[in-house]
């Protein structure tokens, strides 16, 4: 590893859903006993934190993998421990030894634990070749870490979220009590109460695309209280996006320029003169609530700059349709571990240009279900296309069909926005229920019906899949699929 992460950052973790059931499933399996296993995980270091991000799963067998100590009660047997720190050193992975303790929501190492951590973990770190390596010990809902970056330097893990429809968040010894929320929030704390309201204030999202669907999540994320934005759009407002735009005023697109001038250089000039869209955004966003922190950026979502932000986030919203965003969106999501929603409103015209279809779209993507990619969303020849830089700028206006017309209806961009935020929203707090859908909802109102699209995983996905040579769960062990 080129540079140690920072010790000063605090030091947490993500579990997809799926790895943690399969874990648990073992360490608990109602014989009150004692289990191993061993994670290898990538890592990610952002603005807010250092991240593991698990990535591979393997469970000790009793007996054979996981047997009585000479200085423990048990331990991993050296062959088995042999296999995969070679592995994790092969693969620049972090190798991390897993046990469970009785106990339901605290947990921490015993001091025989602690002492062989300092008797074999130096040892490991060579093999690693400074490559950190760790332990984690679980109870029913809680966790404790005891990461190693050298001889002389560990860090205690702070938390750990399990990734799926609903997050669930372990920690050494329970969560902090919430306070009381802002009586502004009061009819929705009794939803989710003041907990709920604390998880809202302290997330950070990242909205990419504020037009027409994102200015409206731009406005229920405000003021639902989220305290944290990454807002990325590099468009003007115009006068055709009055009508779904959130809070634009006229004079916002400069009409005494664009519309009331015959001369070109002047209405270019008058379209130069209008608001972006990330400040319309801002503004309402502000508006609701003003506490919040916004970073904005005028600029692709593609720009490498943008991604290092956006990987900072606990949630991302997809509300921009070039295929290249989509591409990047869909490889955050499995790469790091970070869920979201791509999110879009459709009206298809047949080529005699007779009105065919409307729909709007919500697909939930997380790192165990949903794969755009896998599931046909993500088109190679509409890539290729947008490699070129003005067909790019085309695309960027919703249109990415020739029989496809762009949307221009607050109310169907008002259908996806809102199952969008609900997700997040539940998501967040905890609520979604376990058996909810995973299955990409799309709302056709003109036949009143919803329709649920099916989730396709490749096996050999370089995203998705859990292959040794897919992007996911490497975090900064991977180059996104950014401009450079």
């Amino acid at each position: 590893m080129a540079q140690q992460p920072s010790v000063k950052k605090p030091w947490k973790m993500a579990i997809p859903h799926g790895l943690y059931a399969e874990l648990k499933t073992h360490l608990f399996p109602g014989d009150g006993d004692e289990h191993g296993a061993i994670i290898l995980a990538g890592i990610a270091e952002s603005e807010r934190a250092v991240r593991l991000l698990a990535k591979e799963l393997h469970l000790a067998k009793d007996g054979r993998d996981f047997v009585p100590g000479k200085r423990s009660y048990r331990t991993l047997r050296g062959e088995f421990i042999t296999d995969h720190i070679l592995k994790a050193r092969d693969e620049c992975l972090v190798y991390l030894a897993i046990h469970n303790h009785s106990g339901t929501s605290q947990v921490a190492f015993s001091s025989t634990d602690l002492r062989s951590h300092e008797r074999g973990y130096p040892a490991l770190l060579q093999i690693t070749r400074g490559v950190p390596v760790g332990a984690l010990v679980f109870a029913e809902d809680a966790i404790a870490g005891d990461i190693w970056l050298s001889a002389n330097r560990r860090v205690n893990l702070d938390s750990a979220t399990v990734v799926g429809a609903r997050r669930k968040i372990l920690a050494p010894s329970g969560l902090p009590r919430a306070g009381t929320s802002d009586h502004r929030y009061d009819r929705q704390v009794r939803l989710f109460g003041d907990r709920g309201q604390e998880i809202l204030r302290k997330a950070k999202v990242a909205i990419v695309g504020v037009g027409g669907v994102g200015s409206l999540l731009a406005e229920y994320l405000g003021r639902l209280g989220v305290g944290q934005f990454v807002i990325v759009d590099p468009d003007h407002a115009e006068s055709t996006n009055l009508p779904r735009l959130v809070g634009a005023r006229p004079w916002d697109v400069a009409p005494q320029f664009v519309e009331h001038s015959s001369i070109r250089w002047i209405r270019a000039f008058g379209r130069k003169l209008a608001q972006r869209k990330v400040n319309l955004a801002k503004r309402n966003i502000r508006r609701a609530n003003p506490s919040a922190r916004i970073k904005i950026f005028a600029v692709d979502f593609v720009e490498a700059d943008v991604a290092r932000h956006v990987i900072d986030c606990d949630y991302i919203f997809l509300a921009a349709n070039t295929m290249r965003a989509r591409l990047l969106f869909n490889a955050i999501v499995h790469q790091y571990l970070i869920p979201g929603a791509q999110i879009g409103a459709k009206v298809v015209s047949d080529h005699a240009g007779a009105l065919s279809d409307v729909y709007s779209v919500t697909r939930l993507v997380t790192p165990d279900s949903g794969c755009l990619h896998c599931s046909r969303f993500i088109s190679a020849a509409k890539l290729q296309d947008e490699a070129i830089s003005e067909k790019e700028r085309r695309a960027q206006r919703y249109i990415d069909d020739p029989t496809v017309s762009a949307p221009s209806v607050i109310t169907l961009n008002a259908l996806a926005s809102a199952q969008a935020a609900n997700d997040f929203l539940f998501y967040m707090t905890g609520l979604t229920v376990e058996n909810a859908t995973p299955s990409y909802m799309r709302f056709r109102p003109l036949q009143r019906e919803v329709w649920y699209d099916r989730l396709r995983s490749a096996r050999d996905c370089p995203h998705c899949s859990r292959s040794e040579h897919s992007c996911f769960a490497r975090g900064d062990g991977a180059r996104l699929p950014v401009k450079l």
